[in-house]
């Protein structure tokens, strides 16, 4: 339904069970991570779906760090059986060793990558798959409270960090964990007390990557929620930019965005900062076990403890030891931006649907389209009724047209109608059933739309008729936009039916727009129709051409017309006087005048305005 700037369409934050409170000026706000390990989990529930691959990845990583660690053990050996004691004929058969290990290094870890990319790949595919559609389970409301760029920063920001994080992190953890006890278990063959001293850095490693991480995971989730606000208020300013610069807001506009941008800028800054300080204190660290290992180890081979060969691979397995503390620690830190983008994703993921705990999908029947409404109150906000005691039958077939000033209840009773929102309290019965008590998707299809914005997506004129019911042939899709009248104009464009539109309708006019919507709906055949100011917006002339078509489209269906314009209504069988969401007076157009009401008023008030103009 077109959005209505009225009680009708606020909604009550705390019904769809969201607690928000704004930032004050200039406030970040302080989004921390709710569950970061109950998140790693959910990925690793899809990591695990991949089971081959991940296969793959796990044994090719095992054989890259079994060769990483074979090279040091064996320069060592080169060093003390050969080199030392000018044994030259051994060094040759050991450099060609050392060459088929490294090159089969090098293979394993091509293997890994390419293995590693498919994996997070195939992921993050599920998890968008999983994401869009959970965004077409979702009721109304939920869409109401967020912003169309906030959603699509989750479907593309969020989901694309989660992917960059695995494409180098699964690698990374898997890699780091067995060249840690590789390379202890090495180290420890060759000299034990030396290992130990190897390890006199962890304990300040440990201590520092806590201090750190304690506060990234924080900045990454506040970048990641204004990343999505700076996307919403981008997406929101290019639909309304016609409206901006006719109202000369630009320099307004650009102040907001600029307001946005920095708080965006400034907590970036302070993330990247503190993840980015990472790797020059590993490398400090790193820097200051290889002084102490060569000095010890310089002592130690004095005192003939050890050899020269150990010392050479000592420092190597200490490069390998501290290098994957060095990665955990990074990749801790991208986990965190990761797993504040996927918490925004499972966020989604996990809402209740809308059509969850519904009943059984009933068999297509038509319905009669008898509609009938019984002491039905709603509202969006608690204390806030839109709607008291609302009660009118319709008959099959009868053409009931909905009347009243702005914020009156009319659209609401259509959204009660379709269930997109749900009544607080009486009945509405279509064909003698509570519509409560049926599935929503046999609700919808027998509902046909004509909304006073007519919405074309992108595709073929074919495409978007054919959106109405989408097994429908070639010929009944022609047949459908020549009974909407259509049908001429879409044989003059260059590639008639196949003419290509773009999600506004390319250079098409607000009345061909309004006529392959038409068509749309003459192709669902539904039982009911609604018409909401589908003239509102149209010259005179194709306003008369679009009237035609709708009275095709209304032969023989129960239609409800929401009409602000009481001239395009006088054949209504039953005038439905909305005010204050209440139904102040009903009848047919020769009757309410007859009253003198309400519904005279607004009508010689009309008149006066046409014939002032």
């Amino acid at each position: 339904m077109t959005r209505k700037h009225s009680h009708e369409n606020t909604v009550n934050m705390s019904q769809m069970g969201f607690q928000q409170r704004g930032p004050r000026p200039g406030e970040v706000p302080k989004v921390r991570s709710k569950n970061a390990k109950g998140t790693l989990m959910k990925i690793w529930n899809y990591l695990k779906k991949q089971r081959k691959t991940l296969l793959i990845v796990v044994i090719s990583t095992i054989l890259t760090s079994i060769c990483t660690l074979l090279g040091p053990f064996l320069i060592g050996k080169t060093i003390d059986g050969f080199i030392l004691i000018n044994k030259s004929s051994g060094i040759l058969k050991m450099g060609m060793l050392l060459l088929i290990v490294y090159f089969f290094g090098s293979v394993f870890t091509w293997i890994q990558q390419f293995m590693a990319s498919s994996l997070s790949q195939l992921t993050v595919q599920e998890m968008r798959q999983d994401l869009f559609e959970k965004f077409q389970d979702l009721p109304i409301p939920f869409f109401d409270q967020r912003t169309h760029g906030e959603l699509m920063s989750r479907t593309t920001n969020d989901i694309t960090n989660v992917s960059n994080t695995l494409n180098q992190t699964v690698i990374q953890l898997i890699s780091s964990v067995f060249m840690l006890v590789g390379s202890v278990i090495m180290m420890l063959t060759l000299s034990f007390w030396m290992t130990l001293i190897t390890m006199l850095t962890i304990p300040t490693i440990v201590f520092i990557t806590k201090k750190i991480t304690k506060y990234t995971r924080q900045y990454f989730s506040e970048q990641q929620k204004l990343l999505g606000e700076v996307n919403g208020f981008v997406q929101e300013n290019i639909s309304g930019l016609k409206v901006i610069k006719v109202f000369g807001r630009e320099e307004k506009t650009l102040e907001e965005f600029q307001e946005k941008n920095e708080k965006l800028r400034s907590v970036s800054v302070k993330a990247q900062s503190l993840s980015g300080s990472m790797g020059p204190i590993m490398n400090s660290m790193r820097n200051l076990s290889f002084v102490i290992i060569a000095v010890f180890g310089g002592v130690f081979a004095y005192h003939d403890v050890i050899t020269i060969g150990v010392i050479v691979s000592f420092l190597h397995y200490s490069n390998q030891f501290s290098q994957p503390i060095n990665q955990l620690a990074n990749q801790y830190n991208m986990l965190q931006s990761a797993i504040a983008g996927a918490e925004r994703v499972f966020e989604i993921i996990e809402m209740d649907s809308e059509l969850e705990k519904e009943y059984e999908q009933e068999p297509m029947q038509k319905w009669h389209g008898e509609v009938v409404l019984e002491n039905v109150h709603f509202s969006y906000e608690e204390n806030v009724p839109v709607l008291k005691n609302v009660s009118f039958h319709a008959s099959p077939g009868q053409m009931i047209a909905l009347v009243g000033p702005t914020g009156s209840g009319k659209t609401t009773i259509i959204q009660l109608l379709t269930r997109f929102y749900e009544v607080d309290s009486g009945k509405i019965l279509i064909d003698g059933k509570e519509i409560q008590q049926m599935d929503k998707r046999t609700v919808r299809q027998q509902i046909g739309f004509v909304l006073q914005d007519p919405y074309i997506f992108s595709g073929t004129i074919r495409d978007n008729i054919r959106y109405g019911r989408l097994n429908a042939t070639d010929e009944e899709i022609e047949e459908a936009a020549r009974l909407a009248y259509a049908d001429s104009f879409i044989r003059k464009l260059p590639a008639g039916y196949d003419t290509h539109l773009s999600g506004d309708g390319g250079k098409l006019s607000q009345g061909q727009r309004q006529l392959l919507t038409i068509a749309r709906a003459v192709l669902a055949n539904p039982s009911i129709l609604i018409l909401d100011e589908a003239t509102s917006s149209v010259d005179t002339r194709t306003e008369l051409h679009i009237q035609e078509a709708m009275k095709y489209l209304m032969k023989g269906r129960t239609s409800f017309v929401i009409a602000h314009r009481l001239s395009t209504i006088r054949e209504a069988d039953v005038i439905l006087v909305i005010n204050e969401g209440e139904i102040v007076e009903k009848g047919s157009h020769d009757e309410l005048l007859e009253q003198k009401g309400f519904y005279a008023n607004l009508y010689k008030t009309q008149l006066l305005q046409q014939d002032i103009s």
